[in-house]
Formats: C-alpha cells, structure tokens, sequence
C-alpha cells in the first residue's frame, strides 16, 4: 500500500517539473509585455516631442517619426504575440494541474486512472510547447526592430558628426574671427 501511495504521489510529481518551467515562462512573458508596453508609450512621448516646432528642428526629425510610425504596428505585433504566449502558458498550467489532481483522485477513489491523465497532459506539454514558439518568434521579431533603431542611432550619429567635422569647425572659427 505504501508502495502503492509512492507511486501516485511521484505520478502527481512529475507535471510539476512542466509546472514550473511554464511558471518561470510565465513571469518572463509578463515581463517582456511590460516592456512592450514602456515602448509604446515612450515613443509616443517622443514622438510628440518631434512635432512640435523645436521637435521639427531636430537633426532626422523627420528620419525619426519615420522610424516610430513603422515600429508602432510591429509592437503591436508583439503584444498580440505575447499575450497568446501567455494565454498558452496559462493553459499549460491548467492541464497540468489538472493532470495531477486526476491521478491523485484516481488513487484516492481507488479507481484507475486510465487514459484521460495521459492525454490531458499530453495536451498541456504541447499548449507549453506553443507558448515557448510563440515566444521565440517574438524574440526575433524584438531583435529586428533592435537592429533598425540601432540603424538609425548610426544615421543620427553620423549627422552629428558631420556637425562637428574639424574642417567645417576651422571654417566657422575663421567667420568668428572676422
């Protein structure tokens, strides 16, 4: 009998292995939709910065807005991304969990447990196995968007650079002089 409950019990066990990594998922997801959230508003702060009269004086003003107006929808991309991630690994958890009380009912009614278990957990690993692909692609989409603001810091800073150019600051040294 003792066996019997040690067998159940680790039965229940294994789920929670899946459980918490889809938990760890979990937080990270939550994260990364925080993240996307800051973004969003800092480049509409930004970008309201660029329209104002001074905003539009700016070196790339106009390079810039650009930049914002075609990052918006991929963040919005995102977002809908993250949020079926985690929608997945909600669900994860969920038959997982169930998983482990349907085992743990089964040895308590003294009845077997038969295939419902297996398939439900089945179910779950795959939900989990969805949210980590979804979460991949969103990682590859984020890297895209990173390398062209990345793209444009390079612009920005080569016109500024080129502001500073000790030829054009030897000509402005000498129209001070005169």
């Amino acid at each position: 009998m003792a066996d019997s409950g040690l067998q159940v019990l680790t039965a229940m066990i294994t789920p929670a292995v899946l459980i918490s990594g889809a938990g760890t998922l979990l937080m990270s997801t939550s994260s990364r939709l925080g993240r996307v959230t800051d973004r969003v508003r800092q480049l509409t702060a930004r970008f309201k910065e660029l329209v104002t009269e001074d905003g539009r004086q700016e070196g790339l003003a106009r390079e810039e807005k650009r930049l914002i107006v075609q990052q918006l929808p991929r963040l919005a991309r995102r977002s809908r991304i993250i949020v079926r991630a985690m929608t997945s690994l909600y669900l994860a958890v969920a038959l997982l969990v169930l998983t482990s009380i349907l085992i743990g009912s089964s040895a308590l009614l003294n009845q077997a447990a038969g295939l419902l278990p297996v398939m439900i957990a089945i179910a779950g690993s795959a939900s989990l196995a969805y949210g980590a692909l979804l979460l991949s692609f969103e990682t590859r989409l984020s890297a895209s968007t990173t390398r062209e603001e990345m793209k444009f810091l390079v612009a920005l800073g080569e016109h500024y650079a080129g502001l500073y150019d000790e030829r054009l600051m030897k000509e402005v040294g000498e129209k001070l002089d005169v």
